[in-house]
């Protein structure tokens, strides 16, 4: 399996395009590298690539994934998308994929498609385009990827429901257990966690490469620069360190744990922050646009 960070940033990128914080500032003069919104690209040895979360900052990050362009005038450079939540920093790259020669093949909880054909139509919109071919994942059993020796288990990680939901009956984010079965090697994707619960933490221990959810370094990062009033934990993302902090245990996991989906204000961004270094102590990867690992 191959696995390829095309976008390590959280919902706004790196630098965002209205904030002045002390790391966007870095960004800007060249002292901190500039990330894209969060997205990766995973592919069997033989299959075709599959996106997992389109973001919108999708077309710069398709046009530098290699792939076999000679199938044609059309030819895709990806087979599908896997979404892991409604989240529109996570699916308004959707519709940049409309001139797709062939339905749109997308797999989501039944959850996801719901609210992406109801409060925010995006499937909807596709349909009248390309057209899309709905694919369910399912809680109880692994989804096969078309074309590929990858299938795909699901887990809840939790966190609120997308804000343009209006109330609190709307998806709930999802992790990822990508096997191939092929190689029996295994990656876990769970770019947002609400707890280190039971749950979520024997899934973590399975993974030979572990992508995981770095948005906030304290909980209160946003409120104390003054940006927002919703902690990380309002906003259903655990912070790395502090009570109930993530650090500690993903530093103890057996695979490489890579930190994704960081906010823009988060300190570990600067790469000679003391919040940086914790992290790299502890053996975790700051991950960066561009990324690729073999399983």
């Amino acid at each position: 399996m191959r696995v390829r960070i095309i976008g390590s940033a959280a919902g706004g990128g790196f630098p965002q395009w209205n904030c002045n914080c002390p790391v966007c500032a870095a960004a800007r003069d060249g002292r901190a590298t500039p990330r894209t919104q969060s997205s990766i690209v995973v592919r069997s040895d033989d299959g075709p690539w599959y996106l997992v979360n389109a973001s919108p900052d999708l077309l710069s990050q398709l046009e530098d994934l290699p792939f076999d362009r000679s199938g044609g005038m059309r030819a895709a450079p990806i087979a599908g998308v896997v979404l892991t939540d409604g989240e529109i920093d996570h699916t308004a790259g959707l519709l940049l994929l409309r001139e797709s020669s062939t339905p749109l093949r997308v797999y989501s909880t039944p959850e996801v498609r719901d609210a992406l054909t109801s409060k925010y139509p995006l499937l909807n919109m596709l349909e009248t385009f390309c057209g899309v071919d709905w694919r369910p994942l399912a809680a109880d059993r692994a989804t096969p990827l078309e074309d590929t020796t990858l299938a795909i288990e699901t887990f809840p990680t939790g966190g609120d429901a997308p804000l343009y939901m209006e109330d609190a009956s709307g998806p709930a984010a999802i992790g990822l257990t990508i096997r191939d079965t092929a190689v029996d090697r295994t990656l876990v994707y769970a770019p947002g966690i609400e707890a280190l619960d039971e749950t979520v933490s024997a899934r973590l221990r399975e993974g030979d490469l572990v992508l995981v959810d770095g948005t906030f370094f304290r909980h209160d990062d946003l409120v104390a620069l003054g940006l927002g009033e919703r902690d990380s934990w309002a906003m259903g993302h655990a912070p790395l360190t502090g009570e109930g902090g993530t650090l500690e245990a993903l530093a103890a996991l057996d695979a490489r744990t890579v930190l994704v989906h960081i906010n823009n204000t988060n300190p570990i961004l600067l790469e000679d922050s003391p919040e940086r270094s914790e992290v790299e102590q502890r053996g975790l990867v700051i991950s960066s646009d561009g990324m690729e690992f073999d399983l």
